[in-house]
């Protein structure tokens, strides 16, 4: 069955109404929940972006279901890959086993901020490829030393482990990544609904789990889909054009623009109707509901919506998330 979750958009919304809105999403009837883990926001028009690993802790404390998870966290740069197992573990005994460490290759955006400059894309990916086995075997219990391409681990031994463990998932955006992060992962992500890239996954993952090299269990497959929710669909339209209109760059730009600036450049020519011909505006919860239609059909198992914008989000989730959630369950 598919799941359907909320996603904690820290690029559009403070801390404390962050947590605000998750417990009220938990009260929606939503399966789980992600947030976003940025330095800035995609757009100044956004106006945030606090830190997400505290406002998780806290949502571990105000909710008491919802499954909670990164969406997706860059382990190599802003975070050394120790710091990341550290943080994941204690979010885990927070969450009482709740929680899923999301990870990714990361973007510019929010990664150039240390000063250390934006390496090319295969370098971000074999950078990921070492930080994941190093936040393995210290989840793992290890005392780990290492000394790898990329980083250097000292004696590093975590100190409070959850017994269950944390489930890893990888952003992936193409057959290649699959291919390299499939029998490194447990869990697959990705905001592309391709069902070429669901089942090669499928294929990879379930050849690393015979030999033993990724988890064994069953396999989430989570995507994320923007929606606009509003009593009225011309001014959802302009709140999505204003807040979400650098959505359809794809991955290529969106991962190496370096600030709200760049981004506001780049997207100055994409048009309203633009923006509306990607994202579900307004009031209808049928074409809401519909536009998760193509993840379903690629197998997705988790849809983690966004209610673009923090105008409004209140309103949606005391009134259209739990009828929203009725039609998308029965869509699938």
């Amino acid at each position: 069955m598919t799941r359907f979750g909320y996603t904690l958009m820290t690029e559009q919304s403070g801390p404390k109404d962050l947590v605000r809105y998750a417990v009220a999403a938990e009260q929606a009837g939503f399966d789980f929940e992600v947030t976003s883990d940025h330095y800035s926001p995609w757009l100044a028009s956004q106006g945030h972006s606090p830190y997400a690993w505290t406002v998780l802790g806290a949502v571990a404390q105000a909710t008491e279901r919802v499954d909670l998870a990164t969406y997706v966290t860059c382990p190599t740069m802003r975070y050394h890959p120790a710091v990341v197992a550290q943080k994941a573990a204690t979010m885990q005994v927070l969450s009482d086993g709740r929680f899923t460490l999301g990870l990714g290759a990361g973007e510019n955006l929010n990664e150039h901020v240390i000063g250390e400059g934006w390496p090319a894309v295969e370098v971000r990916q074999e950078m990921l490829e070492e930080a994941v086995h190093i936040i393995r075997s210290l989840l793992d219990g290890h005392v780990v030393t290492w000394a790898g391409n990329y980083f250097r681990v000292d004696s590093a031994k975590l100190w409070d482990v959850p017994p269950e463990g944390v489930p890893i998932g990888i952003a992936v955006s193409g057959p290649k990544s699959v291919e390299r992060f499939a029998p490194l992962s447990d869990h697959f992500i990705s905001t592309v609904p391709d069902k070429k890239l669901v089942d090669g996954w499928r294929s990879a993952h379930a050849d690393a789990a015979a030999a033993s090299v990724a988890g064994s269990g069953a396999t989430r497959f989570i995507g994320q889909v923007p929606i606009c929710w509003g009593t009225d669909r011309e001014a959802a339209v302009a709140q999505a054009h204003d807040q979400f209109r650098w959505f359809g760059g794809g991955w290529s730009v969106n991962a190496d623009l370096p600030t709200p600036d760049g981004f506001d450049g780049a997207s100055q020519f994409v048009r309203e109707e633009d923006v509306a011909q990607s994202i579900a505006c307004g009031p209808d919860l049928d074409a809401l509901a519909e536009s998760a239609r193509a993840f379903i059909d690629a197998g997705y198992t988790d849809i983690a919506l966004v209610q673009v914008g923090d105008d409004g989000q209140d309103q949606f989730l005391a009134e259209a998330a739990g009828p929203l959630l009725e039609k998308l369950r029965a869509l699938a």
